[in-house]
């Protein structure tokens, strides 16, 4: 998804313009090194900040002082052959006047990196300090509002995240209580089966009646059955009794 298109016009946040000028400056310094690479150009490039710090680039090996002065010629060459050479002379002292410039400003760069201080006095250390300190703070409160951002854009990834491992779970969760309502179903449904199977087994092939503790006799039941006559053993002992009588004794017991 491609940006919208930015409006050209000057930015008021002084933060937001610095960020926005370093961005745009180095890709444009990186545009000249490339062009002057694929196309085997001479290129010389001057940028010069709102506070007046000179960015440069130059293709030729013989420095950016050689370009600027063969643009010079060669401006000067093309220019109306009726212009004034009061005009011409003005001009050149622009240049020298730039030229010097551009000079201060690298020397300046070179103090700020710590280069060439040396020879420096108590005050103008203190001013190059007190210039540090303001870029230090620049730089820390541009690094701070980067981080800032990065940690809202990770706050909503997790969010996001967060919300989608509920919905997983969610998910995961209906899908084992369909999962285990399908098994119980099933169970159940077997038992009643086999319980239906076991119930027509048992009609269509009943027990036997000699199954069981109740289990018919075989063979003669009267010759199972002890034969008992009490008419006949009492006529017996009858007998006896009468024959001990008979022959003129009675026994011990009778006495």
């Amino acid at each position: 998804m491609g940006r919208g298109k930015v409006e050209l016009k000057r930015i008021e946040n002084k933060i937001n313009r610095q960020v926005t000028f370093a961005k745009r400056r180095n890709g444009l310094l990186k545009k000249a090194y490339e062009l002057s690479v694929l196309c085997d150009a001479e290129i010389a490039l001057l940028i010069f900040s709102n506070r007046g710090k000179l960015y440069e680039f130059c293709s030729s090996p013989s420095g950016m002082a050689k370009t600027v002065e063969k643009y010079r010629k060669h401006s000067y060459a093309a220019m109306d052959p009726n212009q004034s050479a009061k005009d011409l002379q003005d001009k050149y002292q622009d240049y020298l006047n730039l030229k010097s410039r551009v000079e201060v400003l690298q020397h300046s760069q070179r103090h700020l990196l710590g280069e060439e201080i040396a020879g420096m006095g108590v005050d103008e250390l203190e001013q190059l300090e007190r210039q540090v300190d303001i870029s230090l703070r620049q730089i820390r409160s541009t690094k701070a509002r980067s981080m800032l951002d990065q940690l809202s854009d990770l706050k909503t990834k997790e969010e996001m995240l967060l919300e989608t491992n509920r919905d997983l779970k969610r998910k995961l969760e209906e899908s084992d209580a369909a999962l285990h309502q399908t098994l119980w179903g099933a169970s159940s449904s077997a038992e009643h089966s086999q319980q239906q199977q076991g119930m027509t087994s048992y009609h269509a092939n009943p027990p036997s009646q000699e199954v069981g503790f109740f289990r018919p006799l075989q063979g003669n039941v009267a010759l199972q059955m002890s034969h008992y006559n009490p008419g006949v053993t009492n006529a017996g002992n009858s007998a006896t009794t009468s024959q001990n009588v008979i022959n003129g004794f009675f026994p011990g017991w009778m006495v």
